[in-house]
């Protein structure tokens, strides 16, 4: 996650744009060869401003190539729009594939089913920096208990708000869910030209830590696989906690059913709403906007005072693509380009987020802004399904459509839930 206006992927899409479909299956076994020389081809995802990225990679290139004599490295960087039919075709001809990719951690489980990211359980755990990773990051790049990849960063969600407007209205700043609706609400009655807490019906990752924090869950394991609990009685309470925002006391949802998260942070950025929830990603397009220096950032509550929500934890991995002929060559590279030293620049140069624990605290007292981010991943972010079905149920709009319904009133809540519930049971079956 970064600062940019491009959140991580999905997150991409995530403020998300849908997971890309996961590229077919291909019957690659894996190279026999393990060259340790000669030229290692690399995509990364190409930035909106691409040029911090590429001086930063550069110095890690140079590190490498200096280390490893006889290597070079060809980067390429590749639009996040059309990686899907990159990475498919990667994976379809391993001789034209890279040996090294950047990849959303959302992709991770269906990448491994394609057979298309090299199994790296045993270098990871060899690997000294490697202990310090964030347990969730660790999660978004392991399938069945191995690990296919390193997390190049993290990005999570939490709640900005208008200091300004808050005391000028008397509004306190809120430490429970229900707090933050009253308030909300409060600040829209007073201020009709202001949503009080800006929210999307296509904001799936703003929705979930309503889902989380009530104790719900969007699917549970099932032997090899899962079982939606979108329409248990725990998630469907978090799913009227989100869907009650809209409405004509709040967010109206003839404007806000088509928002995605990029479109609340934009609202909150442009002076149109007095609280949105946006991610560590988005510091930077709300300090371009007309709320500079109006504006704080605390973790998005839970239930209870003193809890905070679970956020979703998105963000970016490298990995080793299984038909690469240089192997150690290639992990060694993945290691360098997701290593401690990288991961500050990335901070210090974008803004996103260190996967290493230790990293991410030395950041956040380097710059107090991220210290509510910092928080919340403490407290427990959360992923989604490790299953390659996920990317089907993303892209597919499965939760988006169901919020959408209730906000519109075309189903209530049981009915939109059960409906989702069966969309992605019949992903999970499809994806084995």
């Amino acid at each position: 996650m970064k600062l940019s206006v491009r959140t991580a992927v999905p997150l991409t899409a995530l403020v998300l744009a849908a997971t890309a479909c996961a590229p077919g299956t291909s019957d690659n076994s894996g190279a026999a060869k393990d060259d340790k020389s000669g030229t290692l081809r690399v995509w990364l995802f190409q930035e909106v401003n691409n040029t911090p990225k590429q001086q930063l990679v550069d110095t890690a290139i140079g590190d490498f190539q200096r280390a490893h004599d006889g290597a070079k490295v060809q980067v390429e960087y590749i639009p996040v729009e059309t990686r899907a039919e990159k990475i498919k075709a990667a994976f379809n001809d391993p001789k034209s594939a890279p040996d090294v990719i950047e990849y959303g951690n959302t992709d991770t489980a269906g990448y491994v089913k394609d057979g298309g990211l090299a199994d790296v359980t045993k270098e990871f755990g060899a690997w000294d920096e490697a202990k310090d990773t964030d347990p969730t990051a660790k999660e978004s790049v392991t399938v069945d208990g191995k690990i296919y990849g390193a997390p190049y960063f993290v990005g999570v969600r939490a709640l900005y708000y208008r200091t300004d407007v808050f005391k000028e209205l008397g509004v306190a700043v809120p430490k429970t869910q229900a707090q933050l609706a009253a308030a909300a609400k409060e600040i829209h009655q007073k201020r009709p030209d202001l949503y009080g807490l800006a929210v999307g019906g296509a904001y799936t990752y703003g929705a979930m830590p309503f889902i989380w924090a009530n104790g719900g869950e969007l699917a549970e394991e099932k032997g090899a696989s899962y079982v939606s609990a979108i329409d248990s009685p725990a998630a469907q309470k978090g799913i009227k906690a989100y869907t009650s925002l809209f409405g004509g006391a709040n967010c109206p949802a003839a404007k806000c059913a088509a928002m995605g998260g990029n479109d609340t942070v934009t609202a909150f950025a442009s002076g149109k709403a007095a609280m949105a929830i946006g991610g560590d990603f988005s510091h930077q397009a709300v300090e371009a906007g007309k709320v500079k220096g109006k504006y704080a950032v605390v973790p998005l509550p839970g239930v209870r005072v003193g809890d905070i929500a679970p956020a979703f934890a998105g963000g970016n991995n490298i990995g080793v693509l299984k038909s690469t002929s240089h192997r150690t060559l290639a992990v060694d590279l993945m290691k360098q380009l997701a290593s401690k030293s990288s991961q500050r620049a990335l901070f210090d140069k974008m803004g996103f987020l260190p996967t290493y624990t230790d990293v991410r605290d030395e950041v956040a007292k380097k710059e107090p802004f991220v210290a509510p981010f910092v928080r919340t991943l403490g407290a427990g972010a959360k992923f989604v399904p490790a299953s390659p079905a996920w990317a089907k149920i993303d892209s597919s709009l499965v939760l988006p459509t169901m919020f959408q319904e209730i906000v519109s009133g075309r189903k209530d809540v049981e009915a939109a839930s059960g409906d989702a519930a069966k969309k992605m049971d019949d992903a999970f079956g499809a994806a084995g």
